[in-house]
């Protein structure tokens, strides 16, 4: 298990969620949800996609400024997870797809973000590990002081010290755990009051954190499980609704709705979440009173793909782009299925459009642009491949598909060094040391001496010796 801080990639490596890695990276987690304990340490399965990415980062980015945040430096993390649930770990943000899928607006979402931004704005996760080692001293001194007055006990021949040195050891986690729970759960309130003044300060309603909290406190009712307050790291549902139902009411923005392309896109990431998750079933679902809508369809044709039939999904996807022929994701997704087909030239034009009309520049696409051109074969278009390659990995080092498809592409020209230099690079990178060696090594007899890379080789094989 990694520290608090930046985690690194595990070097287990998935097909998964649209096709692509799905890497697992180990956090400590500071939670917003009611089920997860005071202070975990646990392994999530990361999701990349560069629609659901862009997506959060535009409902973050006033939220960050707000709270005094550089966009630039907070990394926001998919979870693939149906709960609903987010995190903060480091500088990093983890949303699960749950939460998401789940949200039926923007706003709830926005809402999470935002309680999580005070977290990280708060300084809880310094504050949590200081007072989780007093708390680790509070629990040795107590029980040192138990220890003592049992020998008291026994030396001066009397059964109450013996008994009070008992009751000692045995109090003492107890008052520990309940000290740390309770200083838990005053952070809990205090990211929600920070979320509240990061919402007024963005013009956007509240009402989206309430709903939340209104879920939250449903579940528990249904639970049947009967609650101790004290014994939560999260404040009661009820709790958290009457502080923030007062905040709300207060502020002149409550009745402010989300915009209706702002909702458009939330919709359409909904639909991803659920054809990957559940296929045609969980799309018609999550659909049921709007099975015409521009989402529902986008999500019909995701899932028409997955199982199998990707003939009729390029089929959809062409009606879609006809419609709206400027979204970046239509099209991106159209040269997922064309490289399924084979029809790799036609996935090139159908990337190289997505990457055209992304004003985000997601290096995703970019990426996947570069595997189309490798994945066509052609000498002439492996130079094109290997620039746009260079450029994704440039903006995004941790996407060791990127450094795979660099490598075959570097390989294709026979360009041997630099394709295993780029792998032992990516290797680094990724956390593998051992193979990361093994390809420096390769590199290192083939590149020129005193080169840049063979000076980047020869750093790989130094590095942890």
């Amino acid at each position: 298990m990694a520290k608090v801080g930046r985690a690194p990639h595990s070097c287990k490596r998935n097909r998964g969620w649209l096709g692509r890695v799905v890497a697992t990276v180990t956090a400590t987690i500071v939670s917003f949800t009611l089920a997860m304990p005071s202070h975990a340490q646990g392994r999530v399965a990361v999701v990349r996609d560069a629609e659901i990415e862009t997506l959060l980062k535009d409902y973050a980015s006033p939220i960050f400024k707000a709270a005094g945040l550089k966009t630039s430096r907070v990394q926001i993390v998919l979870v693939n997870d149906p709960a609903f649930n987010a995190f903060v770990d480091g500088q990093r943000m983890f949303i699960n797809t749950g939460a998401l899928a789940d949200s039926t607006v923007p706003n709830e979402i926005i809402g999470v973000i935002a309680h999580e931004a005070g977290h990280l704005a708060g300084g809880h996760q310094q504050r949590l590990r200081e007072q989780i080692a007093a708390a680790r001293t509070l629990a040795i001194v107590g029980g040192l002081l138990g220890v003592g007055a049992l020998a008291a006990g026994g030396i001066s021949g009397t059964a109450g010290g013996a008994e009070v040195g008992g009751a000692l050891i045995t109090a003492t986690p107890t008052l520990v755990q309940r000290n740390l729970l309770s200083y838990r759960r005053s952070e809990e309130m205090n990211a929600d009051q920070a979320a509240a003044r990061y919402l007024n300060a963005t013009g956007q309603s509240m009402q989206g954190m309430l709903t939340t909290f209104q879920r939250f406190s449903q579940s528990l009712s249904l639970s049947g499980v009967r609650v101790d307050p004290y014994q939560i790291s999260h404040p009661l549902p009820r709790e958290r609704i009457a502080l923030l139902e007062e905040l709300a009411r207060k502020s002149k923005y409550f009745d402010t709705r989300d915009p209706a392309q702002l909702n458009e896109r939330h919709q359409l990431m909904r639909a991803k979440i659920a054809a990957y998750s559940g296929g045609a079933a969980a799309v018609a679902r999550m659909f049921s009173k709007d099975r015409g809508s521009l989402a529902a369809r986008y999500g019909d044709a995701i899932a028409t793909d997955l199982s199998g039939n990707s003939a009729a999904s390029l089929k959809k996807l062409d009606a879609l782009i006809k419609e709206k022929p400027g979204s970046p994701y239509f099209h991106e997704f159209r040269g997922e299925v064309l490289l399924k087909l084979r029809k790799s030239d036609e996935a090139i034009k159908a990337f190289s459009q997505a990457a055209k009309l992304d004003r985000s520049k997601s290096p995703l696409i970019r990426a996947r642009l570069g595997f189309a051109l490798v994945a066509s074969g052609k000498p002439e278009n492996m130079n094109r491949a290997i620039e746009e390659l260079r450029v994704a990995i440039q903006a995004d080092p941790d996407n060791f598909n990127a450094y795979r498809n660099l490598s075959q592409a570097y390989g294709q020209t026979g360009d041997i060094a630099n394709a295993e230099l780029i792998m032992a690079e990516g290797n680094f990178r990724a956390g593998n040391a051992r193979e990361a060696k093994v390809f420096a090594a390769r590199a290192l007899q083939k590149l020129p001496k005193g080169s840049p890379g063979a000076i980047r080789a020869n750093d790989i094989l130094t590095i942890g010796n």
